[in-house]
Order: C-alpha cells, then sequence, then structure tokens
C-alpha cells in the first residue's frame, strides 16, 4: 500500500452518492492537479449520457467503457485527482491499475445517505433494496483496495499526505506503523512518563527499543543526532517512531534520514506546534550556533499520527506557543482558524498545510509561504541561543513583524498571541537573520502578505527597514 499521495494520482473510491465528484473536483484544487471524472470521460467518449448508455447497450457494454476509461485516467504521468465510478473497482485491469498508479481513498458514505443522494437518479439506484444491498456487496472491494478512508474535503486532505487524525488515535499506532519491520521508538522524558507505555503497548511485539532525547530545542544538535545514529539497532525495512514535539520529530525524522542511507520514520506529535505545522510536510533537521534548521533533509514521513487527546496534558504555555502557528495558518489560508474548538483547529490547520505540502513537497515555490514570520522569528531564537526565547513566542513577534511590513493590521496577532519584545543581543540577532537559510546572496527574502490569504514570497526590502522591524520586537 502506498504511504501518500506524493507522485501518484489520488483515486476516490467508493459508492454511488459518496460525493466523489463534488470531493474530487475540490480536492484537485486544493492540491493543484488536474480533475478527471472517469464518468464524465464516459460520456465525452461515447457521445450519450451514462443512462442512455446504461438504457441502449447494456451495463456489460458500460462496464467495457468503463474500465477502458479508467485505464487510461490512472495511466497519465501528470498526477490528478481522479473520480472512479462505483463500480468500477469490478474490473480486474482497474483494480491493478489501482495499486500500480494511485493513492486510493474510500470515500464513505452510509447507504441510507447515499440513497437520499441519488435514489432514482442514477441506472442503479432505482429500487432502494437492491442499491442497500449493492452497497453491501461492494464495500469489502473498496475497503480492500483503499489505502486510506475519509469522510470529506479535510479527510480526503489529510489521508492524501498520509495523516491520521482521530481522538485515540495513539491506541491504533501499531496499526499504523507500515510495514513489518522492527520498530525503536524517540522521545523526550516527560513524553515518555506520558504515552510512552501506551505508544509501546499500541506497537506490540514490533516495539524494539526507546530512546530518549532532551525535551525541547536542545534535541535539535549534532551530538544528539549522532547519539541516536550509534543506538540504534534498525535494519532497512525498520522504522523509527518519533512520539513528541516539533523538535522530538525534527531530530527523530533527520536521523531517519540519514541512516543507512534513510529508513522510514512515523510522526507521532504530541504538542500543539507540532500537530499543526512540525510535524507535517518532510522537513527535518538540526540547528547550529550560526542559525536554526541550518542541516537538514526532506524526508517525508511514511505516517503523521494525530491524537488531539494528548494535547489534555499540555502545560498552557505550549498550548499558548502552538497557537502562533495556528495563527500563522489562519493569516495564510484566510481562514480565522484560531476561533475553532481546538479538535477542529488541529483538523484544519493541518489539511491546510498538508495541501500546500504536497503541491509543493520540497520547497521549490510557494511552500516558502509557511515561513511568514520565522525568518524574524528563527533569529530571535538564535540570538537566545535556542533557551530563552521559546518557538511559540518568537513566531508570534516574527508575525508581528511580517504585518507591519505588509502594512497590514496586527490586531489578531496582538489580541490572541499577546507577543512581549524579548531580550536577545541585537546583533547577534541580525548576523543570524542573515544566515536565515531562506536567504539569498546573503540578502533576506520575506514572505509578507497583499492581504489575509494572499502571501507573497521572496520579497526583499531594504536592510534598514528588516532591521528596524527586526530591533522593534528586541527588549532594551
Amino acid at each position: 500500500m502506498a504511504p501518500n499521495a506524493l507522485g501518484r494520482h489520488v483515486a476516490l473510491i467508493g459508492f454511488m452518492g459518496a460525493g466523489k465528484t463534488t470531493v474530487g473536483e475540490a480536492l484537485a484544487a486544493r492540491l493543484g492537479r488536474r480533475f478527471v471524472d472517469v464518468d464524465r470521460e464516459i460520456e465525452r467518449n461515447t457521445l450519450v449520457s451514462i443512462s442512455t448508455l446504461f438504457a441502449q447497450r447494456g451495463e456489460a457494454k458500460f462496464r467495457l467503457a468503463e474500465q477502458s476509461a479508467a485505464v487510461a485516467a490512472l495511466a497519465s504521468a501528470e498526477p490528478a485527482v481522479i473520480a472512479l465510478g462505483g463500480g468500477a473497482l469490478g474490473a480486474g485491469p482497474v483494480r491493478s491499475a489501482l495499486r500500480e498508479q494511485a493513492f486510493a481513498i474510500h470515500l464513505e458514505v452510509e447507504p441510507d445517505e447515499a440513497w437520499r443522494r441519488v435514489g432514482g437518479k442514477r441506472p442503479l439506484a432505482q429500487d432502494e433494496q437492491r442499491f442497500v444491498a449493492l452497497h453491501g456487496e461492494r464495500l469489502p472491494v473498496y475497503e480492500e483496495a483503499a489505502d486510506a478512508t475519509a469522510g470529506d474535503l479535510d479527510g480526503a486532505t489529510l489521508a492524501a499526505a498520509g495523516i491520521h487524525a482521530e481522538a485515540g488515535v495513539l491506541g491504533s499506532l501499531g496499526a499504523l506503523v507500515p510495514g513489518e519491520g522492527s520498530v525503536e521508538l524517540v522521545a523526550d522524558a516527560r513524553v515518555t512518563g506520558l504515552y510512552g507505555t501506551r505508544a509501546q503497548v499500541a506497537l506490540g511485539l514490533r516495539h524494539g527499543a526507546s530512546h530518549e532525547v532532551p525535551a525541547g530545542e536542545a534535541a535539535k544538535s549534532i551530538v544528539v543526532v549522532e547519539r541516536l545514529w550509534r543506538a540504534l539497532r534498525l535494519d532497512r525495512q525498520g522504522t523509527v517512531v518519533a512520539l513528541g514535539g516539533g523538535c522530538t520529530t525534527d531530530v527523530a525524522g533527520f536521523a531517519a534520514a540519514c541512516y543507512l542511507r534513510g529508513i522510514d520514520w512515523v510522526a507521532v506529535p504530541t504538542t500543539l506546534v507540532g500537530q499543526v505545522d512540525a510535524a507535517i510536510g518532510g522537513k527535518t533537521g538540526i540547528d547550529l550556533a550560526e542559525g536554526k534548521n541550518l542541516v537538514g533533509a526532506f524526508h517525508w514521513p511514511t505516517a503523521v499520527v494525530i491524537d488531539s487527546t494528548v494535547l489534555d496534558t499540555l502545560p498552557a504555555a505550549e498550548l499558548q506557543n502552538g497557537m502562533s502557528e495556528v495563527v500563522k495558518a489562519g493569516l495564510l489560508a484566510g481562514e480565522p482558524f484560531w476561533e475553532l474548538p481546538l479538535p477542529e483547529l488541529v483538523r484544519r490547520c493541518a489539511a491546510f498545510k498538508a495541501a500546500v505540502c504536497l503541491r509543493d513537497p520540497h520547497e521549490h515555490g510557494e511552500r516558502a509561504m509557511l515561513n511568514l514570520g520565522h525568518t524574524f522569528a528563527h533569529a530571535l531564537e538564535a540570538a537566545g541561543g535556542y533557551e530563552s526565547v521559546p518557538h511559540g513566542r518568537a513566531v508570534a513577534l516574527g508575525l508581528l513583524a511580517a504585518l507591519r511590513l505588509s502594512g497590514l493590521d496586527t490586531a489578531v496577532v496582538e489580541e490572541v498571541l499577546r507577543p512581549e519584545p524579548v531580550h536577545v543581543d541585537r546583533e547577534r540577532a541580525w548576523a543570524a537573520l542573515g544566515r536565515d537559510k531562506k536567504s539569498a546572496d546573503g540578502a533576506p527574502r520575506l514572505v509578507l502578505l497583499d492581504a489575509p490569504g494572499r502571501p507573497r514570497t521572496g520579497v526583499e526590502l531594504p536592510d534598514a527597514d528588516i532591521r528596524q522591524a527586526l530591533d522593534a520586537l528586541i527588549a532594551g
């Protein structure tokens, strides 16, 4: 089974009335992909409607046309979002093409809801009793073919990125770690005490060893990652599971990216920052004294397991730190994510970031928007020695600077995040800003907003303006 839709078609499968066309069109727009509706392709190829094709030529002829259109769509080299008809998986060649060329998402629907939507409107939806029986016959076929399941657009977006977001899902961790090889767990001491046993029980016999890393930014050092490399005893079929906040997933993911030239890893974020941002999209790395995240790799996790219930044990200060990434996502999307209840907030932010990263997996273009406020934030963190300025507080200040330079109202940042200037060395912060990994030829490249929902990347401004904005974030 495919872990995600990177480099593959997204194929929506499921019963009549599941919403494959509606969700498929919206998902294609989110992922920046072409949308192919196999039923529409059949009508285009045969020059008659599906109903007419059924009536005049019979179901057998329709199935041949469906098989031809589905296999052709799946054979296309450019990854697309493809909506398959409810009965398309009855053909062996379609199932084979699906396995080889697509990430299949079963869009679930209850039979009574499906009947409400399409009863009397489709050739095979004329008799409710037969309709319900047909749903029962096809359901095992969908379940066998699916790489993931979803019930709505956000669910399909998360599934396409290999993200499992559900309350209590930590208990299913063993079933969500792909493969059959040994698993080694990486976590800090506090998270191990809270969730280590639960994770080990969920992993069962696959759990081989556990490794402790320091809490917070102290984990992201070459010393810690070298210690991990020396301690790991996995072969190339093994998997690293990172259980913890963004710093833990960063260092464990980087260790996995390099160990044996790259092995699988799974992210299980336990902080708000991790669940809405850090664990999503495959960025891994460590810090240097000269700047944050200067050494790293793009190494997508084979799964991200987000259990919002673990946030119940998160200290209030850490929740507030995580809200900085929520506000960032909301400003980029043009939606007030910060106003949503916590579980829905996590799901919406995760789906937003997942879509951006699927459109641009290795930050060759628009993914750079996710650095909104982070050029300033990383400079402040580096100037504080990665100890005195928490990431969330730094991001809040960075967003404040970005909005000021964008000429936009700063009320949202000030009211939701309440940023306060920090005590760090100004010259050290300015030097770190110049070393930022997004700089080009020593000149910072900023992310600004023309308006909420309209980011601009690669913005160059005079050094004096950037320095003034940075200095305004520093106390004293």
